[in-house]
């Protein structure tokens, strides 16, 4: 019996010694869990913090712990330092995109009439290439709403190269003139007009300033009949196209009137002045063209009414009337809407300087 007791508790020490190295293995496994568990949610396995994550790693700003997990490199294995060898070691096409009617997924039979070596074709390989061109772009259209997919995204593209629009803005025309066709809107209605309302949408969206009338340039409809299908896109579509703000506009008109930066810097504080509500029922670019010459007024560097008239495309009238809601918001000039009028009847608001007062103005510049 003795002995029988001391081989039990021999066996029971043994297997305790076994299952020791089992039993911290488990523990580091629940460890290394629980670790991959915080990083995937963004937690700091640590102190359970917010991660930070740049383009490198993922660290904690608290306690200092940096994710040294191996990461993947999405990228090529191979290195180009131009255009011309990237072309070569890429082994891949151009990406998907919606600037083309089938979002680039059909082929093009190049325009130069050389075979493989670059050796130019004879006469008779020439005319088959030719032939063969006119089939494949007759075959990248099925039916007549990819025709007119394809001729919209064309007009889309040609307008935003004249107006100098990026490439994220042809993108979501493109888009905007890709659903509209999907739904049917094109009926009644223009492919010209449909795909210039489309582009002005995606200049408002990608709140990149282009006015009506620098549209008009570009269009080959009328400015009017561009007005009605937009409205019409915004609300079938149901995008969220806000008002425009005046901001947007602020660096395009001074850059044409080679104003200062501190000029446009005014001109935002004076916006920031005045209440949306006041604002609403204005042109953003009449809004943007008084506050400009609000600016100059608050800063004696002054603007001329016609010049703005001239690069934002509204009346001097406009102006005259707007500019009052920027000059009466602001309570560290002492002017007011009536006094700059009063100035501006006796012709001696081009002497005015921010420092000097109301009266001194009008008394001292009043008599030359």
């Amino acid at each position: 019996m003795e002995s029988t007791r001391h081989q039990t508790q021999a066996s029971n020490t043994a297997s305790a010694g076994t299952r020791q190295p089992v039993s911290q293995a488990e523990t580091e496994a629940q460890s290394t869990s629980h670790e991959k568990e915080a990083l995937d949610s963004g937690e700091c396995p640590e102190c359970e913090s917010h991660l930070t994550t740049d383009s490198d790693e993922q660290y904690c700003k608290q306690c200092g712990y940096v994710d040294d997990s191996p990461t993947i490199d999405h990228g090529p294995e191979w290195r180009a330092y131009n255009s011309e060898g990237k072309a070569k070691k890429s082994r891949v096409g151009s990406p998907l995109t919606e600037a083309r009617h089938d979002r680039g997924l059909s082929t093009n039979i190049s325009w130069q009439d050389k075979d493989a070596n670059g050796n130019p074709l004879s006469s008779k390989q020439r005319a088959k290439m030719n032939r063969l061109r006119t089939w494949d772009k007759r075959y990248q259209t099925q039916n007549q709403r990819e025709r007119n997919l394809r001729s919209g995204i064309t007009e889309v593209k040609r307008m935003a190269s004249a107006l100098g629009l990026p490439r994220d803005a042809v993108e979501t025309a493109s888009v905007i003139f890709r659903q509209a066709s999907k739904q049917d809107l094109l009926l009644g209605r223009s492919i010209e007009g449909v795909a210039t309302a489309a582009l002005y949408i995606a200049a408002r969206m990608e709140k990149i300033p282009r006015t009506y009338d620098q549209v008009e340039t570009v269009s080959r409809v009328e400015i009017e009949q561009v007005k009605r299908t937009q409205r019409y896109l915004v609300h079938e579509l149901n995008l969220e196209l806000g008002p425009a703000s005046p901001r947007i506009y602020l660096p395009q008109f001074a850059s044409k009137l080679d104003l200062p930066q501190e000029h446009i810097q005014e001109a935002n504080r004076l916006i920031d002045n005045v209440d949306e509500t006041t604002m609403s029922g204005y042109k953003p670019t009449g809004l943007a063209a008084a506050a400009l010459f609000a600016a100059g007024l608050t800063t004696g560097q002054l603007v001329t009414q016609a010049s703005l008239a001239e690069i934002s495309g509204v009346t001097k009238v406009t102006i005259r009337n707007t500019y009052t809601i920027y000059i009466t918001a602001d309570d560290s000039n002492s002017l007011t809407s009536d006094n700059v009028d009063e100035m501006n009847s006796l012709d001696v608001a081009s002497k005015y300087n921010p420092g000097d007062s109301y009266e001194y103005i009008i008394h001292g510049y009043s008599d030359n």
